[in-house]
C-alpha cells in the first residue's frame, strides 16, 4: 500500500495524502509508524499559517515536506519500528510508513513504552531548558506554564535537591500532576514571589508578566516559549531594571552553551528517552486517537485542553 501522510492543505484543514516515498539514501532507516505525538503549540501556529515568515527555514522539520504556505506536512514526534524489530524515535511528521537518515533516529530503551516514547523531543526541550537555566540547589523556582514542556521541565528540576518548584498555570486541573512530580501548583493570581529562577513555557503575554512580577532580586527568567507572529508588549519599566533581572532565550535546535562541545544532539535525545522511564509521565499524554481518524480530528485535538494527543496505527500496550 501506499504510505499516508497527514498534510496541512490551508489554514484549519488537514488532510491524509497517498505519499511516495522517495528512493532510501544509503544510511536510511525503513520505519513503520506505530505512534506518533502532537506537538500542540507549534502545530497550532503550522496549521493556522501562523509561522512568521522570517521564521520559515529556522521552523522546517528534519523531514518536513511543502513549505508554511501550504501544502506542509509537519511532525517531529515519530515512533517507528524497523524490520529487525528495533523501535527508534525519529523527528519524523505523521506518517504511516518513511525513510529516516539514522542520524535522525534514537532506539528506545527496553524500559520506555511506545506511546510514551513520543514525548521524546518534548522532554529533549526541557532538558535544554535546564542546561540554558543552570538551576543551583537550593534555589526558588517557578514554572509559569503547565503545558507538556512546562511540566517536564517541573520534573526535572524537582530532582534537584533543595529546589522548590512551584508550576504556576490557571488551569487548576494540572495541580495533580504539579504536585506527583514533586513540586507545589499555584494559579497566577497565587503565584509566590521572590523566584531566583523562573521558566517561562506559557506561550503567553500575561504568563510573561506573572514571571516578571515574581521574579526576585537578580533573578533569571528563561523564555522558553515561542510566540510566532505574535508580539507580546511587557512591562520593562516598573521594577524590571531595579531588581536587574535577567530575561534569557531558549531553544532546542542548538544545544546550550553549558553543554555545547560536550554533547552531541544524539546524545542529548539519549540521555532525553533514558529520562522518560518514569510512570508517573504517562499523565502527560492526552487521548489515543486513530491514524485514519485523524483528519476529522486534527483542529479540534490542538484546541482542546489536552496535554500530548498520541496517534496511534495499532492497540499499544
Amino acid at each position: 500500500m501506499m504510505p499516508r501522510a497527514l498534510w496541512i492543505t490551508a489554514p484549519g484543514r488537514a488532510e491524509l495524502r497517498d505519499t511516495p516515498l522517495p528512493a532510501p539514501g544509503p544510511d536510511d532507516l525503513s520505519l513503520r509508524l506505530l505512534a506518533s505525538g502532537i506537538s500542540r503549540g507549534t502545530e497550532r501556529l503550522v496549521l493556522h499559517g501562523r509561522v512568521p515568515e522570517s521564521q520559515h527555514a529556522l521552523m522546517r522539520a528534519p523531514l518536513q515536506d511543502g513549505d508554511f504556505s501550504f501544502p506542509v506536512k509537519y511532525g517531529y514526534c515519530a515512533v517507528g519500528v524497523a524490520d529487525d524489530g528495533q523501535r527508534y524515535f525519529a523527528l519524523a511528521p505523521h506518517q504511516d510508513r518513511f525513510f529516516a537518515p539514522r542520524s535522525l533516529c534514537a532506539p528506545l530503551p527496553d524500559a520506555l513504552p511506545t506511546r510514551r516514547a513520543v514525548l521524546g523531543a518534548n522532554m529533549e526541550t526541557a532538558l535544554n531548558i535546564l542546561w540554558d537555566a543552570r538551576p543551583l540547589a537550593g534555589e526558588r523556582a517557578m514554572v509559569v506554564g503547565a503545558g507538556v514542556v512546562g511540566l517536564l521541565v517541573a520534573f526535572l528540576l524537582a530532582r534537584i535537591p533543595g529546589v522548590a518548584v512551584t508550576v504556576v498555570d490557571p488551569d487548576t486541573s494540572r495541580a495533580p500532576i504539579a504536585e506527583n512530580f514533586g513540586a507545589r501548583f499555584a494559579t497566577p493570581a497565587d503565584a509566590p514571589p521572590d523566584q531566583e529562577l523562573i521558566i517561562h513555557a506559557s506561550a503567553t503575554e500575561a504568563g510573561l508578566c506573572t514571571a516578571l512580577e515574581a521574579a526576585a532580586f537578580e533573578a533569571r527568567i528563561i523564555e522558553a516559549s515561542w510566540f510566532g507572529a505574535t508580539r507580546p508588549a511587557l512591562p520593562l519599566g516598573e521594577a524590571f531594571h531595579q531588581k536587574r533581572l535577567s530575561l534569557i532565550s531558549t531553544q532546542v535546535g542548538s544545544i546550550a552553551p553549558a553543554m555545547r562541545g560536550r554533547r552531541s544532539h544524539a546524545q542529548r535525545m539519549a540521555l532525553a528517552l533514558d529520562l522518560l522511564c518514569d510512570a508517573r509521565l504517562d499523565a502527560l499524554l492526552g487521548p489515543m486517537v486513530r491514524f485514519d481518524d485523524l483528519p476529522a480530528r486534527y483542529a479540534a485535538l490542538l484546541d482542546e485542553p489536552a496535554l500530548c494527543p498520541v496517534i496511534i496505527t495499532e492497540d499499544l500496550p
